[in-house]
């Protein structure tokens, strides 16, 4: 596993990323086509880094960047119903500077958060290969490690909650046993070794994944994103 010495030199080999001939073909193939609405845009097209405060205590993972929206604008969350959604709640809590986030250069700046995802490429059909995620986990693995202020992790989704008990282990903190079984509002305790001062224990929160599919059926609305969010500040010591 490759270790970087910032967040900025992950980020760096983060976007020069094509390990993954299937997503690097699907991501420029959206980028060259475009949607007409977005005719006008230059896509990103490429994978998307990391964002947010360095000194983040809350780390959010989602799921992977959408073809039109964080692959189109650049930055995670950003320009898609998803990012709107959560950007919403992040905002309601205090951990962002608006509720909006449509472009990189809108002025949205995240307050002791940072956002990533389990893979780094908009996959077709919004669902990456297992040995997609696989090729992706090192850099979801060098944020835990480089996060040094992490305090508590939301995990948005499913894959993103698998991933994110994956790169732990990799990182060999101690997981939760029997290992936590995914549910909306599910709460764990990781514990990273050694004992030194700041070796806390991150907490592991659940939601589900903020998608148009769960936001627009009722099955995950704002109220219980934003009780998540809540409890993450709250956990991670910040005030409401």
């Amino acid at each position: 596993m490759t270790q970087y010495s910032s967040l900025a030199a992950l980020n760096s080999a983060i976007v020069a990323c094509r390990r993954c001939p299937r997503l690097v073909a699907y991501r420029e193939a959206v980028a060259r086509l475009r949607r007409p609405k977005y005719s006008s845009w230059d896509y990103w097209g490429r994978p998307v880094p990391g964002v947010g405060d360095p000194r983040a205590r809350i780390l959010l993972v989602g799921l992977a960047p959408a073809a039109h929206g964080a692959n189109r604008t650049g930055r995670m969350f950003t320009g898609d119903g998803s990012g709107e959604f959560l950007t919403a709640a992040l905002h309601r809590a205090g951990l962002a500077s608006q509720s909006t986030a449509e472009h990189r250069d809108d002025g949205l700046r995240l307050r002791g958060a940072y956002l990533a995802s389990a893979a780094r490429c908009a996959p077709p059909g919004n669902r990456p290969l297992p040995e997609e995620l696989e090729a992706c986990r090192g850099y979801l693995t060098q944020e835990l490690r480089l996060l040094r202020g992490l305090r508590v992790i939301v995990a948005l989704g499913r894959v993103a909650f698998d991933a994110v008990l994956r790169a732990a282990s990799e990182l060999e903190w101690q997981r939760p046993y029997p290992r936590p079984a995914f549910a909306h509002g599910a709460e764990a305790l990781i514990a990273r070794p050694g004992g030194r001062p700041g070796t806390w224990p991150v907490v592991l929160l659940a939601s589900y994944h903020p998608s148009r599919q769960n936001t627009q059926t009722g099955r995950l609305t704002a109220a219980m994103l934003y009780r998540v969010m809540r409890k993450a500040v709250l956990l991670a010591g910040r005030p409401v």
